[in-house]
């Protein structure tokens, strides 16, 4: 459940993994994690917070990877399908996705101040998500709930 982006951790490894882990998915799908996807989806890693998807083009511009939009439109779009990235809606932007297992439906937890956000998942949430499903015949593809509020380092900050 341990929200990443709000705590201290191994941040190269962190990176490290999470790459290792979407080149090895691509393998397995016959998917090609092109540089301009790998680079895309190591700067939201970098990042630890949500980007939009301009933030993430003047990036991958310096990195020379072109200044057109399509070129992070379709990374993100390609990231996004394949679960390696989520969309945050509240903010228009995009997270790199801290839990590799696949199906999960996350929680993001959003600091109103520094704009960083955290993704956790809540065995309970999924516990909702299949009993909406029983109680209406509904079948979900898609979940996310997105609670706004402020992280510990701000809280800290203010109450100074």
């Amino acid at each position: 459940m341990n929200g990443i982006g709000f705590h201290s951790h191994d941040h190269k490894s962190c990176i490290f993994e999470a790459v290792k882990a979407a080149e090895e998915q691509c393998c397995r799908q016959g998917l090609q994690l092109t540089p301009v996807r790998k680079r895309s989806l190591e700067i939201l890693l970098e990042e630890h917070r949500a980007m939009r998807a301009y933030d993430l083009l003047d990036r991958l511009a310096k990195d020379g990877f072109g200044s057109q939009p399509p070129v992070a439109y379709r990374a993100l779009e390609f990231l996004t399908n394949n679960g390696f990235v989520h969309k945050i809606e509240k903010l228009n932007a995009f997270i790199a996705c801290t839990h590799r297992e696949s199906g999960h439906m996350p929680v993001f937890l959003i600091c109103s101040q520094c704009e960083r956000v955290s993704e956790i998942v809540l065995p309970e949430a999924e516990e909702i998500w299949s009993g909406v499903e029983t109680t209406s015949g509904f079948s979900i593809t898609t979940a996310l709930l997105e609670i706004e509020g402020v992280c510990a380092a701000c809280k800290v900050n203010t109450d100074k």
